[in-house]
Order: C-alpha cells, then structure tokens, then sequence
C-alpha cells in the first residue's frame, strides 16, 4: 500500500495472510467497562474470520459474545527491530448452528485446554488493518547500523 514513518501500510489480503501463518493472537474487550486482553489460538476461516475455541463456562464467552472485539497477531524480530501486526475489529458470536459446530469440530481451531463442553467463537473482519516496521533498526527516524 504505502509507507511513512518507518511503517508500511498493509492491505487486506496481506494481512489476512499473515495471520494465517500465525497460530496465537489477542483478543482485545471489555471487562467492567475496561479494557481486557487476553492472549489465545485461533485459526482463519475461508472468509477469513477469526475463529477460537474454549470452553463454554468461560469468562472469555460470556464477555465478548455478540460484543465488538480487536484481535491482534504480530510478529517481531527483537533483533532487527523490525516485525508487523495486523488488527481485526468486528462482532463476536458463539457459534450456535448445529451443522456450523460439526464443521468446526472437524476444522477449525483446538483449545489448547480440551474441554467437553467446547464453544466455538466466530470473530467477523469488518474492518482488518495492518502495518510493518520497514527499515529496521530505525530509532526515531534514524538508521543505525546493525552490530557486526
């Protein structure tokens, strides 16, 4: 897309590519009228919804069920300094249709914690924006070189 400040602006398709490489995310709510994070496995869907799976007592389904949620994935080269994250916004459900569930259970995300009361959420990519540091090794505008 473009650049300016270091940074290079990332198309939809990119981004949603990225996130596909990647298999640990953020998920970002509202907890009391706060803001919460809470790091989580996921998966894409072919629509390229974010997809999560947990167990159905958790807070973390109760709290973003039909709320707007961000979801956050990146990659960083703390060497490098360089890396990229991507950021999708939209509405969380739980997934609640039979045949919807019976697919999910045979493709989409594991709980890293297995539960036999299992919930799938589905986070919708209304709006999916994303950036990567360029240039690396950059500190407020100014190249420096790498250590040899």
């Amino acid at each position: 897309m473009y650049s300016h400040d270091g940074f290079r602006e990332l198309e939809r398709q990119e981004c949603l590519r990225r996130m596909a490489e990647v298999s640990v995310g953020r998920v970002v709510h509202t907890r009391q009228a706060l803001p919460a994070v809470l790091p989580v496995n996921f998966c894409l869907d072919t629509d390229g919804a974010v997809l999560l799976c947990t167990s159905a007592a958790s807070e973390l389904v109760r709290a973003i069920d039909r709320a707007v949620v961000a979801f956050e994935v990146d990659e960083v080269d703390t060497v490098a300094h360089g890396g990229w994250s991507v950021t999708v916004t939209g509405r969380a459900t739980a997934v609640t249709d039979p045949a919807e569930k019976e697919r999910l259970t045979r493709t989409g995300p594991r709980s890293w914690v297995p539960s036999a009361d299992q919930v799938f959420v589905r986070i919708e990519p209304e709006l999916v924006t994303g950036r990567e540091l360029i240039g690396g090794r950059s500190m407020y505008g100014v190249n420096l070189p790498f250590p040899s």
